[in-house]
């Protein structure tokens, strides 16, 4: 086992101060490992005890809690201005000592935040505190926070929460902003939240006058907010043109956080301990705060919903929802959530999603400035109508872009086009054709194109044909994340079992990797991954992660199962990122401290602490330290080949055995999970590499979101171009192929196949007769390789038949259903019809039977192919 030795002369930071709350996320071997750092020798020697490691790190090296008045209370802003009518009493000179904007802006609907970046300068002596907006009679008009900028000192930002500010009726607007001395400062804290009146203090204070300080409220806009609801990630972003209101804020366009006469993606919070910034994505996660009042429920969403969690240890007993775009059929249905506290209540998921939708919104109407009633969300091309159906009813307040609603698919091929006559890269009226492979973090899709670009007298005029070709609803970068943590977990088993010992891919996957596309092509997938999968299932004993199975355990045992799973995906995803940033990283490890001298090739994952749970003597024990243990580019590319193969193998090879494939100018790909070479290297198998559009440029953070972009890029064109009229846009959406079969059983106990497989959804169709007498009847849905993927149970209940006519059944089911069909029914018995439709990714059926030579119509019954876009959840506790 290694040991690890801290060198005091690497210290960068001899400053670095600490919060009660960062230490309490941190283990006693990452506690011990400060004190020995920063030479608290005492604690370091004598102290094992979390508790009593920490106050001795905040008596030397601790950060004084912030006293800042950031939500509002009934009743506070009237107790702040009492102290302001009896307590002010000494102005003190604050000459240079304090800074602030020439002009502030305020929107009153949206308040102020870092984002805004109002920066303040002031001495140290200010901090972190409040300050208050008052005008020349002194009438309290708004409480603002000084929030530090961690990146440099004596600089602050203003923020200001919309419910602590009243600035309507005014007859003074002489503004000025008081700022108080931290002592000062924590009084007026205490004052505000204070249940009862707190004894009078004389208060000193600094006055700075406001040059213009002007109040707005937010215009609506005619614009579009363009969004893009990922299964894993979400992006958002609007094109706004100089009248897109008819004053935009000239503080954001100085800041270039708005682009005129560009397109602008939505920047979200990302927070750490360590840090704050904002970027174009935000994870689909959902986290219940607080439920106490059920028609009042409070979230977290995306980077501060993961950060809350992982404060938690993943264990808090509030409800957490990821994947949320798989409920797009189940919408209605209820969940039972539990806040931190206890508190339960009950909500439909179409409720949580609402939520979710209204939380980018008005992200993006803070950071643009405006109101948004125009709203677009791309779907997935099969699933279009479903889509369209969810969010009309749960967003009626919105308009939902229907008419011109682009489908994933599409909004990428449009990127690609727009991009094409931008540089007037095409030929005049030639016809492409181009395959868009998408690998989201949950589902993978594959949609075809031909597009024909002519320059016209007044605009550009493309046509597109465009259609679904196949997909996967269960394979995306989730199930890249999931297979690295199957290998993390077995080499970590394999370490604490056997004294530090390290595992060799080889050992796990024992084909060369060279060969290992032929393998797939011979043996199957399932074969590559069999030695893999039974040793993830045998470790399950050393370290467990099937924390459903841990519900009647006690809760400390079920807390560790817990946080194993998710402690080990986080490793597993942060990893996953690192390898596939194009970088020159082949080796990765984790360790609790940046400040080590390491090669140009390892990358160390500096993690807040370490923390596993694995059976010793029957009994779980926690694991704080470190272990001694390198991943390598090699092995992780060897992990996930086969997989990534199989994808693009599924997709690809009915098109290369036609040949079909050769006609296809353009292969796309995108989605973040494409960014993985692996992809590139598969495809090669299948397509000349010159006609894969695959390029990276991945020099920052920002570069590396261009593939998850690309579709929300698509889309905002779009919509441009459909406003000013440049490039005339006609759309022709093919009917998706089913990727399945529908089958039940006859009476020789042998399956008759109804709908294969590969039929377009608007012509699927076919029927099975039984007896009059047959009470129920099983359909089995099956994959295209024959397994079967659900079961479905039609109850017929005679007494619900209706007599009719002929001639209304083939008025009302034209193309469904034939007169030679009813024809052929025989008196006593029933034919059940089976088909589809284009708005609908599922099947009805229809019952129609003859009794005495009267025909009788059952009752319609719709089942769909999948109850969630994806069956599969990594995050159900059975992982």
């Amino acid at each position: 086992m290694k040991s690890y030795k801290l060198n005091p002369g690497m210290i960068k930071d001899k400053t670095r101060k600490f919060s009660r709350s960062e230490l309490m996320e941190m283990s006693t071997y990452k506690l011990r490992n400060i004190c020995r750092k920063y030479k608290i020798i005492k604690a370091y020697q004598s102290f094992y005890d979390k508790k009593k490691l920490i106050d001795a790190i905040l008596k030397y090296r601790g950060v004084e809690e912030s006293y800042l008045i950031d939500k509002a209370k009934a009743e506070g802003f009237e107790r702040m201005q009492e102290i302001l009518n009896e307590n002010l009493v000494t102005e003190l000179k604050s000459l240079d000592k304090i800074k602030i904007p020439a002009k502030i802006t305020i929107y009153k609907e949206v308040g102020i935040n870092k984002e805004d970046m109002y920066k303040v300068i002031a001495e140290n002596e200010i901090e972190e505190s409040n300050a208050l907006l008052v005008n020349g009679r002194n009438y309290l008009c708004g409480i603002f926070n000084l929030k530090k900028d961690k990146n440099n000192d004596n600089e602050y930002y203003l923020v200001a929460n919309k419910e602590n500010l009243r600035l309507g009726g005014l007859k003074n607007k002489n503004y000025s902003l008081l700022f108080f001395k931290k002592s000062y400062s924590e009084y007026l804290y205490k004052s505000y939240y204070a249940d009862n009146k707190l004894p009078p203090m004389n208060l000193e204070y600094y006055k700075v006058a406001i040059i213009d300080f002007k109040i707005k409220n937010l215009e609506e806009t005619k614009e579009v907010l363009c969004i893009d609801f990922g299964t894993s990630n979400t992006t958002a972003g609007a094109y706004l043109d100089n009248n897109y209101v008819s004053s935009p804020s000239n503080n954001d366009i100085l800041n270039k956080k708005i682009r005129i006469n560009d397109i602008n993606f939505v920047k979200f919070p990302f927070i750490t301990s360590k840090e704050e910034r904002w970027i174009e994505m935000t994870p689909t996660i959902a986290y219940v705060l607080d439920c106490s009042n059920p028609k009042d429920i409070k979230f977290l969403f995306g980077h501060k919903a993961k950060y809350r969690m992982k404060k938690n240890d993943y264990t808090s007993n509030a409800s957490v929802f990821q994947s949320i775009k798989r409920w797009v059929n189940t919408y209605q249905q209820k969940e039972e959530v539990y806040d931190e506290l206890g508190n339960i209540a009950k909500i439909t998921r179409g409720e949580i999603i609402k939520a979710y939708i209204n939380h980018v919104i008005k992200t993006a109407e803070h950071q643009f400035k405006c109101k948004f009633k125009n709203i677009h969300i791309s779907s997935p091309v099969k699933l279009k109508s479903q889509f369209i159906t969810m969010f009309q009813e749960i967003i009626p307040e919105y308009n939902l872009e229907v008419k011109d609603l682009l489908d994933e698919g599409i909004s990428v091929l449009y990127n690609t086009i727009a991009k094409q006559i931008e540089q007037r890269s095409f030929y005049d009226g030639e016809e492409y054709k181009a395959l868009v492979i998408d690998c989201g973090g949950g589902t993978t899709d594959l949609s075809s194109c031909c597009f024909r670009i002519e320059e016209g007298d007044i605009s550009y005029k493309v046509d597109i044909k465009t259609g679904f070709e196949n997909g996967d609803t269960n394979f995306g970068g989730n199930n890249i994340t999931y297979r690295i943590m199957q290998f993390m977990k077995i080499v970590f088993a394999n370490y604490y079992q056997n004294d530090g010992a390290i595992i060799d891919i080889d050992k796990l996957i024992d084909i060369p990797s060279v060969d290992l596309f032929r393998y797939v092509d011979e043996l199957g997938i399932n074969n590559i991954y069999e030695i893999l999968e039974e040793r993830y299932s045998e470790v399950e004993r050393i370290i467990p992660t099937r924390y459903k199975e841990y519900e009647n355990k006690t809760s400390i045992e079920y807390q560790k199962v817990k946080n194993n799973f998710y402690f080990l995906w986080e490793i597993a995803e942060n990893m996953k990122k690192e390898f596939f940033k194009k970088t020159n990283i082949l080796r990765n490890k984790f360790d609790s401290t940046e400040f080590r001298d390491v090669d140009s090739d390892l990358h160390i994952t500096s993690l807040n602490k370490w923390s596993i749970s694995i059976y010793k003597d029957g009994f779980l024990e926690t694991i704080n330290q470190f272990p001694d243990v390198v991943f390598n580019i090699k092995e992780i590319t060897k992990l996930i080949k086969a997989d990534i193969y199989e994808i693009v193998r599924k997709f690809l090879e009915k098109f290369y055995e036609s040949r079909e494939l050769m006609d296809y100018s353009i292969i796309k790909l995108t989605g973040q999970s494409c960014k993985i070479d692996i992809f590139k290297e598969a495809l090669k198998e299948f397509v000349p590499g010159r006609s894969i559009e695959f390029k990276q440029k991945q020099k920052d953070d920002e570069n590396s979101l261009n593939l998850k972009l690309s579709c929300l890029r698509g889309v905002i064109k779009y919509m441009k171009s459909k406003k000013i009229g440049d490039i005339e846009v006609n759309i022709e959406n093919e009917a998706p192929v089913i990727p399945y079969s529908i089958s039940a059983d006859i009476f020789t106990g042998r399956e008759k196949v109804i709908i294969d497989t590969q039929e377009r959804i608007n012509q699927a169709k076919g029927n099975i007769s039984k007896p009059i007498s047959t009470e129920e009847i099983k359909f089995y849905l099956k994959s295209e390789e024959g397994i079967l993927k659900k079961e479905y149970r039609y109850e017929n209940d005679l007494s619900t038949y209706q007599p009719i006519m002929v001639e209304e059944i083939i008025n009302e089911y034209q193309d469904k259903i034939s007169q030679e069909d009813t024809d052929t029914i025989r008196n006593g018995a029933i034919k059940f019809f089976l088909f589809t439709d284009d708005n609908n990714w599922g099947f009805f059926v229809l019952p129609i039977c003859r009794r005495e030579e009267q025909l009788y119509v059952g009752e319609k019954k719709y089942f769909t192919f999948e109850d969630d876009l994806s069956n599969l959840d990594f995050f159900d506790g059975l992982k």
